[in-house]
């Protein structure tokens, strides 16, 4: 592409230094300079925090004749919108296009904007002299002239290597598709801006007692186990109970019993009564301190780190971010007065995707069904074609944990301890979904062997992933689906964005929306009809459903797997606001 025929009105590179508001974690930012330089003529504007705060707009233009190229664009349209700024039309985001390039690769460097100079033979900074001038931004001021000239300094200095990255980078960037991922930053800097409303007061009061409570909710939650001598797990009363409800537990190679937080998750699915201990371990894992990044307005808001994952998805701190801690922790959410949240999720989304991408005709009719689990019972033959959800529970249930086991990846002996059966019955299930939807697996066959010979795969719409030497073969299965999953989800940001409809949090295969209780369930209707059309775009035609969970002022968002912790650590905190309901 010959940038400077395309965008008459400059190529603008762009850096930005700020820190947050009063320098509390969570509040908006606090922009102190900016620096722009365009590409091609060297024209560059340096502005301080007091003349940023002169301007109602950027002194470069913005429009659809200009091109704003920055590394880690989300940062830089944060602080745009800080500002009240307009975000530009056309953005360039150089992180994703260099994830993009490098997505399977050991990069030595790592991904950040010194990893990739290094990687590109660029010179910068360096790494220490960054960090130094990093913390000298933190540190919130005053600053001298000098210091101030130092911090411009460092602004112009990363805005400055921004051209020869981009002279390097411009000859194998697939453009349309870049361009429309980086659009998703634009998207990701409204979503961290707006964050995710928390009860302030009930927050503050876990925050106070989150170390005190450890005994309490130990004491109280372990009547109903008891697997423990005072604050320490113990394995042998925990195997002790698991032989007196008759679970299967998995084990490790050594036969001690797999006590990773991945199996208890996994486990407490199929065995819900589990779900407060899995719960009570989560929390004890946490005890050091509670670290959601909640600004003093109440809002949640943390880095969302988009494309981070492999699959393109984002990856946003397990610690800071509401939706990455236990399940009952969510119960903070609850929308401010006047207002209301929903929380909308593509219903079955990889099961869908699988049914599209493969033109399996069998998964597909069965994902129309509505219940693609008691559907894949039904083309089984495991129960009558009038079977229904409540005629026939169990086999439902076992026909579910077998279309989730082969997403995960899971062998028959997994499956066998999911499910509570001996291994042949499992091994059975496996061999029924592979001959009732043989189409898809043929598929799948073929994503891997392409993946392993030809090194690489994508999505539809560009996201690669590069096949190293050593492969995960269940990785490469489920790459078509979790990555399309986000191409989904990003499309869905950017079209929610555009027509205002405020999304305050993306979760893997979800959407949190914000809008005013007078406006909230004509914006979930607007929200569903715009991830329908979404799926259709990534999936050729072919539409996924989604299912809407809507929190009205003064309710709170409740996950109905925490409601049970939720309720006993109010009560502990002698709190009323209960959670008694699956919203």
């Amino acid at each position: 592409m010959n940038l400077q025929a395309r965008f008459p009105g400059g190529v603008w590179l762009l850096d930005t230094e700020f820190h947050p508001t009063n320098g509390v974690e969570g509040n908006l930012p606090h922009v102190v300079c900016l620096v722009a330089r365009e590409h091609f003529s060297g024209r560059t504007f340096q502005l301080w925090q007091d003349e940023l705060a002169q301007l109602d707009a950027p002194p470069f233009p913005i429009d659809d004749t200009a091109l704003v190229v920055c590394f880690y664009a989300s940062a830089d349209v944060g602080a745009f919108l800080a500002l009240g700024w307009r975000p530009p039309v056309n953005l360039l985001d150089l992180f994703v296009a260099f994830r993009t390039a490098t997505n399977g690769r050991r990069l030595i460097h790592g991904t950040s904007l010194i990893g990739a100079l290094a990687f590109f033979d660029v010179g910068s900074i360096g790494a220490a002299k960054k960090d130094l001038n990093r913390d000298l931004v933190m540190r919130r001021g005053p600053w001298t002239m000098r210091e101030r000239d130092q911090i411009l300094e460092y602004c112009l200095s990363d805005t400055v290597v921004l051209g020869p990255l981009l002279d390097k980078m411009a000859s194998f960037i697939d453009w349309p598709r870049t361009l429309l991922h980086s659009n998703f930053s634009t998207a990701a800097a409204h979503i961290e801006h707006s964050g995710v409303p928390i009860d302030l007061p009930t927050y503050k009061a876990l925050l106070a007692n989150w170390t005190p409570m450890q005994l309490q909710l130990i004491t109280e939650i372990d009547k109903h186990y008891g697997v423990f001598e005072g604050a320490a797990f113990r394995r042998a009363k925990f195997e002790a109970y698991l032989m007196r409800w008759g679970i299967a537990w998995p084990r490790l190679t050594s036969g001690q019993l797999d006590l990773a937080d991945d199996t208890f998750k996994s486990m407490a699915q199929a065995h819900p009564q589990l779900a407060m201990l899995r719960e009570l371990r989560t929390y004890l894992s946490q005890m050091r301190a509670l670290k959601l990044a909640v600004g003093e307005d109440g809002r949640n808001r943390c880095l969302l780190s988009i494309f981070r994952a492999t699959t393109g998805r984002c990856q946003p701190s397990t610690t800071r971010f509401i939706f990455g801690p236990s399940t009952w922790l969510r119960g903070l959410i609850k929308p401010k007065e006047g207002y209301g949240v929903a929380y909308i999720d593509w219903s079955q989304q990889e099961f869908g995707i699988a049914a599209a991408l493969s033109g399996d005709q069998n998964m597909m009719d069965a994902y129309r069904s509505g219940d693609p689990y008691l559907s894949f019972a039904k083309q089984a033959g495991a129960v009558p074609p009038d079977a229904t959800k409540r005629s026939h529970p169990g086999e439902r249930e076992l026909f579910k944990q077998c279309i989730l086991a082969t997403q995960y990846g899971m062998a028959a002996e997994s499956l066998a301890t999911r499910i509570n059966k001996p291994r042949a019955y499992a091994t059975e299930l496996l061999r029924q979904h592979r001959r009732t939807y043989s189409v898809f697996w043929s598929w799948s066959e073929r994503v891997v062997n392409h993946g392993l010979l030809s090194g690489q795969l994508w999505t539809v719409f560009g996201w690669r992933l590069r096949v190293g030497s050593e492969p995960n073969v269940r990785s490469l299965q489920n790459f078509p689906m979790q990555a399309n999953g986000a191409e989904m989800l990003r499309l869905a940001c950017l079209s929610l964005s555009s027509s205002g409809i405020r999304v305050v949090a993306p979760v893997h295969d979800a959407l949190l929306i914000e809008a005013p209780l007078s406006e909230l369930d004509d914006a979930v209707a607007r929200t569903q009809a715009i991830m329908k059309a979404a799926s259709a775009a990534v999936l050729n035609g072919f539409e996924l459903n989604s299912d809407a969970k809507i929190v009205r002022y003064p309710d709170r968002y409740m996950d109905p797997r925490g409601v049970g912790m939720w309720n006993t650590v109010m009560g502990l905190l002698g709190l009323t606001d209960r959670a008694v309901s699956d919203v």
